[in-house]
């Protein structure tokens, strides 16, 4: 993963999470013997095998601190990722940020054809929702319908698209440093939060109990997108897996465009020891949230 995560407990659990995400996105697409083959092979090629799989371990590590069984958040972990999927199939559809390249590979619509992308992300966005449904994610349909609640409001208007619709405007006009945080709130934090927010919800912890980790959530999704801002800046596209430098190239303000790097780096250090903070009331069990906040502003990728 170009991590700096030798033999570390948070490398071990990075890793578990892959295999569990991969093994129940294979179970849940299995490829029909009819003319949908080819969409539900997109469907696979997206959620399969890529990405860091942040957003399910963040949901899976906050739901174990509430003694969750892992197979209910693995499940619900698949739920977020899949939207996550969804959401950079159409991220990266020419009519959106036109890329070639995602997680080191062919992005769908260059592995496939646009209109087969489309309807693999429209897809995924709905075996979300489907799986927040069943039963074995909770048996309580009051937890499901707030899991669903949850992850519709983060990535609809009021979340990720909203900051997608922001993002695409970014380039015709000149947003300031409040602005630009507005974007990536929304964007990239609304997710993470949810995430978080998720695991919370399956551990049936009261919503008046989850203020700490909602602050946790929107200061890692901060940290987060300005260490992405900081990589499109002076990353390894190699070790990134997708193009960088296009924000400058497109006139986007970003966090170093508006702060400098050395700032904007400085910033996204002080977010995750703020983060860290934000759980001081727990012991051991938060472990892997801390050691999660730290990496997402050390990452290479």
């Amino acid at each position: 993963m170009g991590l700096r995560l030798a033999d570390s407990p948070l490398k071990r659990a990075f890793e578990r999470v892959q295999r569990e995400i991969d093994v129940a996105f294979d179970a849940l697409l299995p490829v029909p013997d009819d003319a949908r083959a080819r969409l539900v092979e997109a469907m696979r090629y997206a959620a399969i095998g890529g990405g860091k799989r942040v957003r399910p371990l963040l949901l899976v590590a906050t739901a174990d601190i509430y003694g969750v069984t892992r197979d209910a958040a693995v499940r619900a972990a698949c739920a977020i990722e899949a939207i996550h999927a969804y959401s950079l199939i159409h991220d990266d559809l020419p009519c959106m940020d036109d890329d070639d390249m995602r997680h080191g590979k062919p992005t769908v619509h260059q592995a496939f054809d646009e209109a087969t992308a489309v309807l693999a992300g429209d897809s995924l966005h709905a075996l979300a929702f489907e799986i927040l449904s069943m039963p074995e994610v909770s048996a309580d349909s009051f937890v499901r319908a707030e899991l669903v609640q949850t992850l519709a409001g983060a990535s609809g208007a009021s979340g990720m698209a909203g900051g997608q619709m922001m993002d695409v405007v970014a380039g015709q006009q000149q947003f300031d440093l409040h602005t630009v945080t507005r974007l990536q709130q929304l964007k990239t934090g609304a997710l993470l939060g949810a995430a978080v927010e998720m695991g919370a919800i399956l551990g049936r912890l009261p919503e008046e109990g989850r203020a700490h980790l909602r602050a946790y959530a929107r200061d890692i999704g901060l940290a987060y997108q300005i260490a992405d801002d900081l990589l499109d800046f002076g990353g390894d596209e190699g070790k990134a897996g997708k193009s960088l430098r296009k924000d400058k190239g497109q006139g986007k303000a970003t966090f170093v465009s508006l702060m400098g790097a050395d700032k904007a780096r400085d910033q996204a250090q002080a977010l995750a020891e703020q983060a860290v903070g934000h759980l001081s009331g727990h012991g051991e069990e938060a472990g892997i949230l801390r050691a999660l906040a730290r990496f997402i502003v050390e990452r290479d990728r």
